[in-house]
């Protein structure tokens, strides 16, 4: 980078309407000339859960490539910052399909108006696939969490699910049970980080389309997510893989609620494609930040 560039940083949060609810994202629209470390630098000022890069852009064939980074680390693939990157460009160039390069792979999305003067995004993930946690896994995550196997919902059972990246997924037989999130965060971080998951998907099921969510993530520097698209995706194919929904389902999962950032993530599955959609709307904050 040329020194004495300075850089945008927008500023959207995904999976809301509201600016006080869903899950902020930084989002550099040319990143052409950032170098890793300085992207990493970039997201640990933000000090979102992650900002999202466009490192390369063909406007005209509506084909972007995209990094991101959290304030620790980069990761292959994040949903809330997927959905803003793509509200951002829907803003500037037109709603219509965008087709994003990322390190998990290609991810269509559709930005489209809702009728009510916000735009929303569907991504389509990669392949989703899922198997059943160890007990070695689960036991070690119980444990950093604080939780014990009785407090679990025997009809959902843990799993390691990937949508792009890997999440543990738990559920709480009862909504108290998620309610109540007090975990060792150093410890859960070196669990996460031995087997790999970008987050742990705490779930609770109110009904067969409904769940609540909450997605710890310390190994990206963060305490927890308001809303957390990869997990909803990788969360899609559990729920499929498992036959937990119909051929065709649309499941809603609210999260950020007991954080004070309600968030509403709509996820499609399909009967025969391996891949799962996550539907948001995404808006802007207050002015983007300019760093040197």
């Amino acid at each position: 980078m040329t020194p004495g560039t300075r850089t945008d940083v927008l500023r959207y949060t995904a999976f809301s309407s509201d600016p006080a609810g869903g899950n902020p994202a930084g989002v550099v629209l040319d990143a052409s000339d950032l170098d890793e470390e300085r992207m990493l630098a970039l997201a640990a000022e933000v000090g979102y859960s992650e900002t999202a890069f466009v490192t390369a852009a063909d406007p005209a064939r509506r084909r972007f490539a995209l990094r991101y980074f959290s304030p620790l680390a980069e990761v292959d693939f994040c949903g809330h910052a997927t959905v803003a990157t793509a509200v951002a460009l829907a803003e500037r160039i037109g709603p219509g399909e965008l087709v994003f390069d990322t390190p998990a792979g290609e991810i269509p999305v559709l930005t489209a108006g809702d009728g009510e003067g916000a735009l929303h995004a569907t991504l389509t993930s990669v392949p989703t696939r899922s198997r059943p946690a160890t007990d070695a896994e689960l036991d070690a995550a119980l444990a950093a969490l604080g939780w014990v196997r009785g407090e679990l919902d025997p009809a959902l059972p843990p799993h390691v699910a990937f949508g792009g990246v890997h999440h543990l997924v738990l559920a709480a037989a009862d909504r108290a049970r998620l309610a109540d999130l007090v975990y060792d965060f150093d410890a859960l971080a070196a669990v996460m980080r031995r087997h790999g998951w970008t987050t742990v998907h705490l779930v609770w099921r109110e009904a067969p389309d409904l769940f609540h969510a909450r997605d710890p993530f310390p190994v990206g520097g963060v305490v927890e997510d308001p809303a957390t698209g990869a997990a909803a995706a990788a969360f899609g194919g559990y729920l499929r893989e498992l036959g937990l929904v119909p051929e065709a389902a649309r499941v809603v999962v609210r999260q950020g609620e007991d954080m004070g950032r309600p968030s509403e993530l709509v996820v499609g599955v399909g009967p025969r494609d391996p891949r799962v959609r996550v539907t948001g709307r995404a808006v802007s904050l207050v002015p983007p930040l300019v760093t040197p």
